[in-house]
Parts: C-alpha cells; sequence; structure tokens
C-alpha cells in the first residue's frame, strides 16, 4: 500500500505541472477564455480527485505561477485570486462529493455554485475593494481590471466546471481502478 504522504505529494505535484503548462501553452495563445477555463478544470480535478488540501494547494499556486509565466495580474490582486479559486475548491469538495441521487447531479449544482462563488468572491474583491481603494489606477485601466474579474470569471469557471462534469467520472474510474 502506498503512503498517503507520498501519494498526496505525487499527485498534487503532477497537478500543478499539469497547471505550469497549461498556463504556459495557452499563454501564448493570448486566449484568457481558454486559459481560465483550463485552470479551473484543473482545480476541480485537483479537489475531486486528490482531496481537499491538494486543491487548496493547487489553487493558492496557480496565480503565483501566472504572475510568473507573465500572464497574471498585479501582484496586489494575486491574494484576492487565491480566494476566488479557494471559493472554488470548497464549494466543488462540499458539493461536488455530496450523492443527490447521481453523482452528476451533485457535480451540476457543485458547477453553479462554485461558478457563482468565484464570480462573486473576484467581484467584491478586485472589482469592489482592491480597484477602488486600493489600487489608485488611472481610469481605463481601473475598467480594465474591473472588466477582466467580473462576468468572465463567472463563464471560464462555468467552462471549467462544464468540462469536469464531463471527464470527472471517467477520471474516477481510471483513477479507481488503478489503486
Amino acid at each position: 500500500m502506498m503512503n498517503r504522504k507520498v501519494l498526496w505529494i505525487t499527485q498534487t505535484a503532477v497537478l500543478t505541472a499539469l497547471l505550469i503548462v497549461t498556463q504556459a501553452v495557452t499563454a501564448a495563445l493570448g486566449n484568457t477564455l481558454v486559459t481560465g477555463s483550463l485552470v479551473n478544470l484543473i482545480l476541480i480535478v485537483a479537489v475531486m480527485l486528490a482531496g481537499l488540501s491538494s486543491g487548496l494547494t493547487v489553487a493558492a499556486i496557480s496565480p503565483i505561477f501566472a504572475k510568473f509565466l507573465g500572464i497574471g495580474p498585479l501582484w496586489s490582486l494575486i491574494p484576492f485570486i487565491v480566494i476566488g479559486n479557494m471559493v472554488l475548491v470548497w464549494v466543488w469538495h462540499l458539493l461536488g462529493n455530496r450523492k443527490f441521487g447521481k453523482p452528476t447531479i451533485g457535480y451540476i449544482i457543485a458547477l453553479a455554485a462554485a461558478a457563482i462563488g468565484k464570480f462573486l468572491a473576484l467581484y467584491i474583491g478586485v472589482v469592489q475593494i482592491a480597484v477602488p481603494y486600493l489600487l489608485h489606477l488611472p481610469d481605463p485601466q481601473a475598467a480594465a481590471i474591473s472588466g477582466m474579474f467580473s462576468v468572465p470569471q463567472l463563464i471560464t469557471a462555468s467552462i471549467g466546471g462544464a468540462l469536469a462534469v464531463i471527464i470527472l467520472p471517467l477520471l474516477k474510474k481510471a483513477v479507481v481502478s488503478r489503486l
């Protein structure tokens, strides 16, 4: 039997590596819709396959690596992004693991609640607090940042969640059959 700590480290490292590669490859495309959706998918896969602590770890690391790759926002926004990512992970952990008849129903409920939760966390944190009170940016830059952290976050969290609803049953089946 594999040591649980070794398994956690391995799973978290693999998911973090997948996240970094995804961010690096999609950054070259210049499409934040693709990058954000895939990052949200990886966060969901992390929490649903490797557990809450792995999901939270990948959620916290994600915006830091994005910044190092040149696709992240201002350093002062990273704590807000970490919180948004962690909300997504927590909600998926709480609702995605519940049995509402079929696992897929729990996934769909988690998709909706987590997308709304992440959107609200980022909208309140970035648009309502950071931009007007912490950043002191010129109006065009403030508007651009506010725009990035509003409805697009709801969209990318929803797309990542929809992809998760499709692939999680297959991934869980593959992981269980290997253990």
